[in-house]
């Protein structure tokens, strides 16, 4: 099988889901919607096959592939927009799960942030990886300094998924872009959104360190 130089590998952003997946089996029964293992599942019988039938994102990839990856990271940004909503809901009336729980719970909710964001921008930017590794790639929605200044990077420079990854930690540390400017209505909106969760789920750790931890 000949593999074009310009495909993306999908293993880094399988990886990402993996750790997303556990990190959400090790929440406070209190922070699952349903039985604990039922989304887990649901994600585990989706990355398996993508990741087997389609390990490099190219540009001859199915629809029915990408429809599938993306119903895959919606999966993780749902089971984590829940568990964010019920930690909100634990700080203001109070819960089963002590107060040294909620803030490891709140390390893990951020981190599955950052991750879940990652894979959208990856996803999104330029029509996804199999638009990116062929010749109809969109505009791009996301300026890397790569593409300001040619001289970082050759002339077949494409952001892979750890540029994405980074650029989604940034900003959820930052609550704003810092080295990469979003350029589209949708890559503002996911940077919006993903600064929001982050803020929450900051403030959930520093009301319990206020409280010492209860």
């Amino acid at each position: 099988m000949t593999i074009n130089r310009r495909a993306e590998p999908r293993w880094p952003a399988s990886i990402a889901i993996a750790v997303a997946l556990i990190l959400y089996i090790i929440l406070p029964r209190s922070l699952i919607v349903g039985p604990r293992y039922l989304i887990p599942s649901l994600e585990f019988a989706l990355l398996i096959p993508l990741t087997v039938a389609n390990p490099y994102r190219e540009h001859h990839e199915t629809k029915l592939l990408r429809y599938l990856a993306v119903f895959l990271i919606s999966l993780v940004n749902l089971a984590n927009i829940s568990s964010v909503v019920l930690l909100v809901r634990h700080l203001l009336v109070g819960g089963a799960a002590s107060g040294k729980a909620l803030v490891f719970a709140a390390m893990a909710v951020w981190l599955t942030n950052v991750i879940v964001f990652g894979l959208w921008f990856w996803e999104l930017d330029r029509g996804g990886p199999a638009a990116r590794s062929g010749q109809y790639e969109l505009d791009p929605d996301f300026l890397f300094p790569q593409m300001t200044q040619p001289k970082l990077g050759s002339s077949s420079w494409r952001p892979g998924f750890i540029d994405y990854l980074y650029v989604s930690f940034t900003n959820a540390t930052a609550f704003s872009p810092t080295d990469t400017m979003p350029l589209s209505q949708v890559a503002k909106l996911l940077m919006t959104a993903e600064s929001l969760v982050s803020m929450i789920t900051v403030i959930v750790v520093a009301a319990r360190a206020v409280n010492v931890l209860p």
